[in-house]
Protein backbone atom coordinates (compact mmCIF):
# COMPACT_ATOMS: atom_id res chain seq x y z
CA UNK A 1 0.00 0.00 0.00
CA UNK A 2 1.27 3.46 -0.84
CA UNK A 3 1.94 5.81 1.99
CA UNK A 4 2.80 9.48 2.31
CA UNK A 5 6.48 10.32 2.63
CA UNK A 6 8.53 13.50 2.95
CA UNK A 7 12.24 13.70 2.25
CA UNK A 8 14.80 16.22 1.07
CA UNK A 9 16.71 16.18 -2.19
CA UNK A 10 19.37 18.63 -3.37
CA UNK A 11 19.89 19.51 -7.04
CA UNK A 12 23.05 21.29 -8.14
CA UNK A 13 23.12 23.63 -11.12
CA UNK A 14 25.96 25.51 -12.79
CA UNK A 15 25.75 29.32 -12.76
CA UNK A 16 27.21 31.48 -15.53
CA UNK A 17 27.60 34.99 -14.08
CA UNK A 18 28.97 37.85 -16.12
CA UNK A 19 32.34 39.27 -15.11
CA UNK A 20 30.63 42.04 -13.14
CA UNK A 21 28.31 39.56 -11.42
CA UNK A 22 31.25 37.26 -10.56
CA UNK A 23 33.05 40.20 -8.93
CA UNK A 24 29.93 41.02 -6.90
CA UNK A 25 29.55 37.41 -5.81
CA UNK A 26 33.20 37.39 -4.73
CA UNK A 27 32.53 40.58 -2.77
CA UNK A 28 29.53 39.00 -1.02
CA UNK A 29 31.63 35.95 -0.14
CA UNK A 30 34.25 38.28 1.30
CA UNK A 31 31.59 39.96 3.48
CA UNK A 32 30.25 36.60 4.60
CA UNK A 33 33.75 35.46 5.56
CA UNK A 34 34.32 38.77 7.39
CA UNK A 35 31.14 38.17 9.42
CA UNK A 36 32.13 34.59 10.23
CA UNK A 37 35.63 35.50 11.41
CA UNK A 38 34.41 38.53 13.38
CA UNK A 39 31.73 36.43 15.08
CA UNK A 40 34.31 33.76 15.97
CA UNK A 41 36.63 36.42 17.39
CA UNK A 42 33.73 37.86 19.40
CA UNK A 43 32.89 34.45 20.88
CA UNK A 44 36.51 33.89 21.91
CA UNK A 45 36.81 37.37 23.45
CA UNK A 46 33.48 37.05 25.28
CA UNK A 47 34.52 33.74 26.82
CA UNK A 48 37.89 35.12 27.90
CA UNK A 49 36.23 38.16 29.53
CA UNK A 50 33.15 36.57 31.11
CA UNK A 51 33.74 32.82 31.12
CA UNK A 52 30.61 32.36 28.99
CA UNK A 53 30.23 32.11 25.25
CA UNK A 54 28.16 34.48 23.14
CA UNK A 55 24.85 33.04 21.90
CA UNK A 56 23.49 33.18 18.39
CA UNK A 57 20.76 35.65 19.43
CA UNK A 58 23.31 38.02 20.98
CA UNK A 59 25.52 37.88 17.92
CA UNK A 60 22.59 38.43 15.54
CA UNK A 61 21.58 41.60 17.43
CA UNK A 62 25.17 42.88 17.27
CA UNK A 63 25.84 42.14 13.59
CA UNK A 64 22.36 43.25 12.51
CA UNK A 65 23.13 46.74 13.84
CA UNK A 66 26.61 46.59 12.29
CA UNK A 67 25.10 45.65 8.94
CA UNK A 68 22.59 48.50 9.08
CA UNK A 69 25.40 50.95 9.83
CA UNK A 70 27.50 49.73 6.85
CA UNK A 71 25.27 49.82 3.74
CA UNK A 72 28.18 49.72 1.27
CA UNK A 73 29.92 46.67 2.75
CA UNK A 74 28.06 44.37 5.15
CA UNK A 75 24.81 45.97 4.06
CA UNK A 76 25.21 44.35 0.64
CA UNK A 77 24.72 40.96 2.27
CA UNK A 78 21.16 39.75 2.61
CA UNK A 79 19.96 39.74 6.25
CA UNK A 80 18.85 36.09 6.14
CA UNK A 81 22.18 35.16 4.58
CA UNK A 82 23.91 36.88 7.49
CA UNK A 83 21.76 34.87 9.92
CA UNK A 84 22.70 31.63 8.16
CA UNK A 85 26.40 32.53 8.46
CA UNK A 86 26.02 33.06 12.21
CA UNK A 87 24.10 29.78 12.50
CA UNK A 88 26.93 28.03 10.66
CA UNK A 89 29.33 29.20 13.36
CA UNK A 90 26.84 28.24 16.08
CA UNK A 91 26.60 24.72 14.64
CA UNK A 92 30.40 24.48 14.58
CA UNK A 93 30.54 25.26 18.30
CA UNK A 94 27.68 22.87 19.08
CA UNK A 95 29.49 20.06 17.24
CA UNK A 96 32.72 20.96 19.06
CA UNK A 97 31.15 20.68 22.52
CA UNK A 98 29.20 17.54 21.60
CA UNK A 99 32.42 15.79 20.66
CA UNK A 100 34.07 16.99 23.86
CA UNK A 101 31.26 15.43 25.91
CA UNK A 102 31.80 12.14 24.07
CA UNK A 103 35.47 12.14 25.04
CA UNK A 104 36.72 12.74 21.53
CA UNK A 105 39.38 15.23 20.44
CA UNK A 106 37.61 17.78 18.25
CA UNK A 107 39.25 20.67 16.47
CA UNK A 108 38.28 24.10 17.74
CA UNK A 109 36.34 26.21 15.18
CA UNK A 110 38.92 28.14 13.22
CA UNK A 111 39.13 31.32 11.23
CA UNK A 112 38.45 31.03 7.51
CA UNK A 113 40.74 32.27 4.78
CA UNK A 114 39.62 32.76 1.20
CA UNK A 115 40.16 29.12 0.28
CA UNK A 116 38.09 27.82 3.21
CA UNK A 117 34.99 29.96 2.84
CA UNK A 118 33.32 29.29 -0.50
CA UNK A 119 29.56 29.35 0.04
CA UNK A 120 26.65 31.52 1.15
CA UNK A 121 23.33 30.17 2.39
CA UNK A 122 19.93 31.70 1.65
CA UNK A 123 16.25 31.05 2.19
CA UNK A 124 14.52 30.77 -1.17
CA UNK A 125 12.43 33.83 -1.87
CA UNK A 126 14.42 35.96 0.58
CA UNK A 127 17.42 37.41 -1.22
CA UNK A 128 17.38 34.81 -3.99
CA UNK A 129 14.89 33.16 -6.30
CA UNK A 130 14.86 30.71 -9.19
CA UNK A 131 12.93 32.24 -12.09
CA UNK A 132 11.67 29.93 -14.84
CA UNK A 133 10.21 31.91 -17.72
CA UNK A 134 11.58 31.85 -21.24
CA UNK A 135 14.86 30.62 -19.80
CA UNK A 136 16.14 29.71 -16.35
CA UNK A 137 17.62 32.57 -14.33
CA UNK A 138 18.69 32.69 -10.71
CA UNK A 139 18.25 36.01 -8.93
CA UNK A 140 20.58 37.02 -6.07
CA UNK A 141 20.08 40.25 -4.16
CA UNK A 142 22.52 42.99 -5.24
CA UNK A 143 23.86 40.71 -8.00
CA UNK A 144 20.92 40.42 -10.37
CA UNK A 145 19.68 37.58 -12.55
CA UNK A 146 22.33 34.97 -13.34
CA UNK A 147 22.15 32.49 -16.18
CA UNK A 148 21.60 28.90 -15.02
CA UNK A 149 22.45 25.65 -16.79
CA UNK A 150 19.06 24.11 -15.98
CA UNK A 151 19.95 20.57 -17.04
CA UNK A 152 17.06 18.84 -15.27
CA UNK A 153 13.65 20.01 -14.08
CA UNK A 154 12.66 20.18 -10.44
CA UNK A 155 10.62 17.20 -9.17
CA UNK A 156 6.88 17.60 -9.39
CA UNK A 157 5.41 18.96 -6.17
CA UNK A 158 8.77 19.98 -4.75
CA UNK A 159 9.29 23.09 -2.65
CA UNK A 160 12.70 24.80 -2.44
CA UNK A 161 13.49 25.31 1.24
CA UNK A 162 17.21 26.06 1.29
CA UNK A 163 19.71 27.52 -1.17
CA UNK A 164 23.51 27.47 -1.22
CA UNK A 165 25.46 29.60 -3.68
CA UNK A 166 28.91 28.04 -3.98
CA UNK A 167 32.23 28.89 -5.59
CA UNK A 168 34.36 25.97 -6.77
CA UNK A 169 37.64 27.09 -8.26
CA UNK A 170 36.59 29.66 -10.84
CA UNK A 171 33.11 28.23 -11.30
CA UNK A 172 29.87 29.09 -9.53
CA UNK A 173 27.04 26.73 -8.61
CA UNK A 174 23.70 26.89 -6.87
CA UNK A 175 22.45 23.98 -4.73
CA UNK A 176 18.69 23.83 -4.27
CA UNK A 177 17.44 21.73 -1.35
CA UNK A 178 13.82 20.68 -1.86
CA UNK A 179 11.21 19.09 0.34
CA UNK A 180 9.49 16.33 -1.62
CA UNK A 181 6.13 15.17 -0.37
CA UNK A 182 4.07 12.52 -2.05
CA UNK A 183 3.00 8.93 -2.18
CA UNK A 184 5.34 6.09 -2.97
CA UNK A 185 5.26 2.30 -2.76
CA UNK A 186 7.85 1.11 -0.26
CA UNK A 187 7.81 -2.45 -1.61
CA UNK A 188 8.55 -2.71 -5.33
CA UNK A 189 7.10 -5.35 -7.62
CA UNK A 190 8.99 -8.65 -7.35
CA UNK A 191 12.60 -8.17 -8.38
CA UNK A 192 15.87 -9.98 -7.64
CA UNK A 193 17.86 -9.50 -4.46
CA UNK A 194 21.61 -8.97 -4.55
CA UNK A 195 24.50 -8.95 -2.10
CA UNK A 196 27.45 -6.60 -2.56
CA UNK A 197 30.99 -6.89 -1.23
CA UNK A 198 33.14 -3.75 -1.55
CA UNK A 199 36.90 -3.66 -1.91
CA UNK A 200 39.85 -1.95 -3.55
CA UNK A 201 40.90 -4.57 -6.11
CA UNK A 202 37.35 -4.73 -7.47
CA UNK A 203 35.21 -1.89 -6.19
CA UNK A 204 32.11 -4.08 -6.10
CA UNK A 205 31.54 -7.81 -6.24
CA UNK A 206 27.93 -8.89 -6.65
CA UNK A 207 26.44 -12.17 -5.49
CA UNK A 208 25.49 -12.98 -9.10
CA UNK A 209 29.19 -13.16 -9.98
CA UNK A 210 29.53 -9.74 -11.58
CA UNK A 211 32.37 -7.46 -10.53
CA UNK A 212 32.99 -3.74 -11.01
CA UNK A 213 36.63 -2.94 -11.73
CA UNK A 214 38.39 -0.12 -9.88
CA UNK A 215 39.08 2.73 -12.37
CA UNK A 216 41.62 4.28 -9.93
CA UNK A 217 40.75 7.83 -10.97
CA UNK A 218 43.41 9.60 -8.93
CA UNK A 219 46.25 7.28 -9.91
CA UNK A 220 45.25 7.61 -13.57
CA UNK A 221 45.56 11.39 -13.32
CA UNK A 222 48.72 11.22 -11.21
CA UNK A 223 51.12 11.98 -14.08
CA UNK A 224 49.37 15.23 -15.01
CA UNK A 225 48.97 16.16 -11.35
CA UNK A 226 52.65 15.60 -10.68
CA UNK A 227 53.62 17.99 -13.49
CA UNK A 228 51.12 20.64 -12.34
CA UNK A 229 52.19 20.39 -8.70
CA UNK A 230 55.87 20.72 -9.59
CA UNK A 231 55.04 23.80 -11.63
CA UNK A 232 53.17 25.21 -8.63
CA UNK A 233 56.08 24.55 -6.27
CA UNK A 234 58.42 26.61 -8.48
CA UNK A 235 56.22 29.70 -8.43
CA UNK A 236 56.89 32.55 -6.00
CA UNK A 237 54.40 32.70 -3.14
CA UNK A 238 51.90 35.50 -3.52
CA UNK A 239 52.53 35.95 -7.24
CA UNK A 240 49.93 35.96 -10.00
CA UNK A 241 51.66 33.00 -11.70
CA UNK A 242 51.41 30.95 -8.50
CA UNK A 243 47.67 31.62 -8.25
CA UNK A 244 47.31 30.55 -11.87
CA UNK A 245 49.30 27.36 -11.26
CA UNK A 246 47.24 26.62 -8.14
CA UNK A 247 44.06 27.00 -10.19
CA UNK A 248 45.38 24.44 -12.69
CA UNK A 249 46.06 21.93 -9.91
CA UNK A 250 42.60 22.54 -8.46
CA UNK A 251 41.01 22.04 -11.88
CA UNK A 252 42.71 18.64 -12.26
CA UNK A 253 41.53 17.54 -8.81
CA UNK A 254 38.02 18.77 -9.61
CA UNK A 255 37.97 16.75 -12.81
CA UNK A 256 39.00 13.61 -10.91
CA UNK A 257 36.28 14.21 -8.31
CA UNK A 258 33.63 14.85 -10.96
CA UNK A 259 34.56 11.70 -12.89
CA UNK A 260 34.41 9.63 -9.71
CA UNK A 261 31.06 11.08 -8.67
CA UNK A 262 29.56 10.53 -12.13
CA UNK A 263 30.70 6.90 -12.04
CA UNK A 264 29.08 6.24 -8.66
CA UNK A 265 25.87 8.03 -9.64
CA UNK A 266 25.44 5.75 -12.66
CA UNK A 267 26.32 2.54 -10.79
CA UNK A 268 24.01 3.26 -7.83
CA UNK A 269 21.14 4.26 -10.12
CA UNK A 270 21.47 1.00 -12.03
CA UNK A 271 21.52 -1.03 -8.81
CA UNK A 272 18.53 0.79 -7.31
CA UNK A 273 16.45 0.30 -10.45
CA UNK A 274 17.39 -3.37 -10.95
CA UNK A 275 17.02 -4.93 -7.50
CA UNK A 276 14.33 -4.90 -4.81
CA UNK A 277 16.70 -5.82 -1.96
CA UNK A 278 20.35 -4.78 -1.83
CA UNK A 279 22.52 -6.22 0.93
CA UNK A 280 25.74 -4.38 1.78
CA UNK A 281 28.41 -4.59 4.45
CA UNK A 282 28.09 -2.26 7.44
CA UNK A 283 31.74 -1.22 7.23
CA UNK A 284 33.70 1.33 9.23
CA UNK A 285 36.06 2.55 6.53
CA UNK A 286 38.57 4.05 8.97
CA UNK A 287 40.57 0.79 8.97
CA UNK A 288 41.42 1.51 5.33
CA UNK A 289 41.71 5.30 5.35
CA UNK A 290 44.07 5.23 8.34
CA UNK A 291 46.26 2.50 6.92
CA UNK A 292 49.43 3.92 5.39
CA UNK A 293 49.41 1.31 2.62
CA UNK A 294 45.70 1.60 1.76
CA UNK A 295 44.76 5.21 2.54
CA UNK A 296 45.39 6.68 -0.90
CA UNK A 297 43.50 3.93 -2.72
CA UNK A 298 40.71 3.98 -0.13
CA UNK A 299 40.13 7.72 -0.49
CA UNK A 300 40.30 7.37 -4.27
CA UNK A 301 37.67 4.60 -4.25
CA UNK A 302 35.20 6.74 -2.21
CA UNK A 303 33.27 3.73 -0.89
CA UNK A 304 31.53 5.96 1.64
CA UNK A 305 30.13 8.06 -1.20
CA UNK A 306 28.93 4.86 -2.88
CA UNK A 307 26.87 3.92 0.17
CA UNK A 308 25.46 7.42 0.60
CA UNK A 309 24.34 7.63 -3.03
CA UNK A 310 22.97 4.09 -3.02
CA UNK A 311 20.82 4.65 0.06
CA UNK A 312 19.10 7.79 -1.15
CA UNK A 313 18.55 6.44 -4.67
CA UNK A 314 17.16 3.20 -3.25
CA UNK A 315 14.77 5.15 -1.03
CA UNK A 316 13.24 6.99 -3.97
CA UNK A 317 13.09 3.79 -6.06
CA UNK A 318 11.39 1.74 -3.34
CA UNK A 319 14.40 -0.56 -3.00
CA UNK A 320 15.38 -1.88 0.41
CA UNK A 321 19.03 -1.54 1.47
CA UNK A 322 20.15 -3.74 4.37
CA UNK A 323 23.56 -3.32 6.01
CA UNK A 324 24.88 -6.42 7.79
CA UNK A 325 27.89 -7.20 9.98
CA UNK A 326 30.75 -8.15 7.62
CA UNK A 327 32.48 -10.40 10.17
CA UNK A 328 33.78 -13.63 8.54
CA UNK A 329 31.85 -13.08 5.31
CA UNK A 330 35.06 -13.71 3.35
CA UNK A 331 35.97 -16.83 5.35
CA UNK A 332 32.65 -18.69 5.51
CA UNK A 333 31.76 -20.85 2.53
CA UNK A 334 28.54 -19.60 0.94
CA UNK A 335 27.79 -23.15 -0.24
CA UNK A 336 28.01 -25.20 2.95
CA UNK A 337 28.61 -22.66 5.73
CA UNK A 338 31.97 -24.05 6.87
CA UNK A 339 34.73 -21.60 7.75
CA UNK A 340 37.56 -21.79 5.20
CA UNK A 341 40.38 -19.64 6.57
CA UNK A 342 42.50 -17.78 4.00
CA UNK A 343 44.92 -14.88 3.99
CA UNK A 344 44.08 -11.59 2.31
CA UNK A 345 46.36 -12.28 -0.67
CA UNK A 346 44.40 -15.45 -1.49
CA UNK A 347 41.79 -14.21 -3.97
CA UNK A 348 40.00 -17.52 -4.67
CA UNK A 349 37.62 -19.31 -2.32
CA UNK A 350 38.21 -23.08 -2.60
CA UNK A 351 36.10 -25.08 -0.19
CA UNK A 352 37.53 -28.55 0.60
CA UNK A 353 34.19 -29.68 2.06
CA UNK A 354 31.68 -28.98 -0.71
CA UNK A 355 34.07 -28.26 -3.59
CA UNK A 356 32.79 -24.72 -4.23
CA UNK A 357 35.39 -22.63 -6.10
CA UNK A 358 34.79 -18.94 -6.89
CA UNK A 359 36.18 -15.47 -6.36
CA UNK A 360 36.53 -14.72 -2.63
CA UNK A 361 34.71 -11.37 -3.01
CA UNK A 362 31.76 -13.00 -4.79
CA UNK A 363 31.65 -15.61 -2.02
CA UNK A 364 31.55 -12.78 0.53
CA UNK A 365 28.75 -11.05 -1.42
CA UNK A 366 26.64 -14.22 -1.27
CA UNK A 367 27.20 -14.46 2.48
CA UNK A 368 26.21 -10.79 2.84
CA UNK A 369 22.99 -11.51 0.95
CA UNK A 370 22.23 -14.55 3.14
CA UNK A 371 22.66 -12.48 6.31
CA UNK A 372 20.34 -9.79 4.96
CA UNK A 373 17.64 -12.30 4.00
CA UNK A 374 17.98 -13.93 7.41
CA UNK A 375 17.32 -10.52 9.00
CA UNK A 376 14.13 -10.29 6.95
CA UNK A 377 12.90 -13.43 8.71
CA UNK A 378 13.13 -15.83 5.80
CA UNK A 379 13.56 -19.54 6.39
CA UNK A 380 16.80 -21.32 5.51
CA UNK A 381 15.13 -22.91 2.49
CA UNK A 382 13.84 -19.54 1.23
CA UNK A 383 17.27 -17.96 1.78
CA UNK A 384 18.93 -20.73 -0.24
CA UNK A 385 16.41 -20.26 -3.04
CA UNK A 386 16.80 -16.48 -3.10
CA UNK A 387 20.60 -16.69 -3.14
CA UNK A 388 20.48 -19.28 -5.91
CA UNK A 389 18.08 -17.06 -7.86
CA UNK A 390 20.50 -14.12 -7.55
CA UNK A 391 23.27 -16.28 -9.02
CA UNK A 392 21.36 -17.54 -12.02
Amino acid sequence: MAKSSSFVRTYKYRLYPTNAQARTLDFLLWQGRTIYNAALEQRIATYQDTGKGATYAEQWAHFRDLRNASPDTLGQLNATCLQQTLRRLDKAFSAFFDRLKKGEKPGFPRFKNRQRFNSLEFRHGDGCKLRLKDRALFYVQNVGEIKVKFHRPLPHGSEIVHVIVKRSGRKWFVCLSMALTGAYTPQRPPAPAVGIDVGLLSLLALSNGETVANPRWLRTAQAKLRVAQRRLSRRKKGSHRRRKAAAQVAALHERVANTRRDFWHKITRQLADTYSVIAIEDLELAFMTRNGHLAKSAHDAALGEFRQLLEYKAESAGTQVIAVNPRNTSQVCSGCGVVVAKELHVRTHDCPHCGLVLDRDVNAARNVLSLALERLGLSRQDITQRVAASVS
